[in-house]
């Protein structure tokens, strides 16, 4: 009976805290910001990791509350922690610019999260890892345009953008202009600026 009873008490934690994760949200839609952030607080506190991603956003971005950034880091941490993928890279762009400790720690734990948000499909996570293992100390070209191709493929015209650089340039890749090309192409054909300029060049 104990265990029954603790087992309903987990159920109901955890209907109460889609329930007022997804009242916030309708809040937030309906412009009710302040509502929200108070319905988003409560499921995350309660352990709600999406709950806890929006509370992150709200501090970050100053809606319902006031804008506070060490805050806001403190909530993408910890849904980050229930590995909520959108909150690892959130969380890993948080420690890249304001987190604390040395460079070097915050820069490992960063790299780890946006590896593992871009895994889970979070298409912002692979254009950044992209860019950044292009343009690191020490680039490495290939992984750099493994993730480039990755954020292409879901729809990221800047991404695109870039992998036409690397094939224009054999940066990762064998030089191919008429790939390149290709890519400027659908880049600008999805209203990427510097894919239409560099086309005209």
């Amino acid at each position: 009976l104990e265990e029954a009873a603790f087992q309903l008490q987990q159920i109901f934690r955890i209907d109460i805290s889609i329930a007022l994760n997804i009242l916030g949200i309708e809040s937030m839609r309906a412009g009710h910001c302040r509502a929200a952030f108070t319905c988003f607080k409560l499921a995350a506190d309660r352990g709600y990791s999406k709950a806890q991603f929006n509370v992150g956003l709200c501090y970050e971005h100053g809606r319902g509350t006031e804008k506070d950034l060490e805050k806001a880091g403190f909530y993408y941490c910890q849904a980050a922690s229930s590995r909520h993928p959108m909150a690892q890279y959130r969380y890993a762009r948080h420690l890249l610019q304001h987190g604390p400790g040395s460079l070097q720690d915050r820069h490992h734990k960063a790299v780890a999260l946006l590896e593992q948000a871009a895994g889970a499909g979070i298409t912002e996570a692979q254009a950044y890892l992209g860019v950044f293992y292009m343009r690191g100390l020490q680039p490495q070209e290939k992984r750099g345009l493994k993730y480039l191709l990755q954020a292409a493929n879901s729809g990221d015209a800047q991404s695109r953008f870039h992998v036409g650089v690397c094939y224009e340039q054999g940066l990762g890749v064998q030089q191919n202009l008429a790939e390149a090309l290709r890519h400027y192409r659908q880049s600008a054909a999805a209203g990427n600026r510097q894919a239409r300029e560099r086309l005209r060049a």
